[in-house]
């Protein structure tokens, strides 16, 4: 499968956006920071969406498709929530282009505390955000 290419964990890296949050003057700015980054995650074409992609545990909908090539796995997803497409691309820039292993050595509580979001999402987007992630956990241990 040839997935959409995003700038997400190769262009646009984890250490990028953490840098980028640290600087941010209070959770309005984190806030919009995160709607920034979603813009800049390409749409997924509709023929990805489909009902065996969807993320369960997700507030809004969310599709998360992969492909595995030479050991290292590629990620591609979309929201219809703007917010929540902002909380893909943190998400996408960490595991975009790892291994399995990887994927699950990255401390990925440190990396949301490093950001600063957490305590600021409603819990339903916090177990959604921990849902795309147990998600890409899965996909890549299958």
């Amino acid at each position: 499968m040839t997935l959409p290419h995003h700038p997400f964990g190769t262009e646009i890296t984890a250490t990028d956006i953490v840098a980028q949050m640290q600087s941010a003057k209070g959770w309005e700015d984190r806030y919009r920071n995160v709607i920034q980054l979603g813009k800049k995650l390409p749409a997924l074409p509709d023929e990805y969406k489909q009902d065996n992609v969807t993320v369960s545990g997700c507030e809004s909908q969310v599709w998360l498709v992969h492909a595995k090539q030479n050991e290292v796995f590629h990620f591609a997803a979309d929201s219809d929530a703007r917010i929540v497409r902002g909380l893909i691309t943190l998400v996408l820039a960490v595991y975009e282009g790892k291994t399995a292993d990887e994927i699950a050595a990255f401390d990925i509580d440190s990396y949301f505390a490093d950001l600063g979001l957490i305590d600021h999402l409603s819990p339903s987007r916090g177990n959604g955000l921990k849902a795309i992630v147990e998600q890409i956990k899965r996909l890549a241990t299958a």
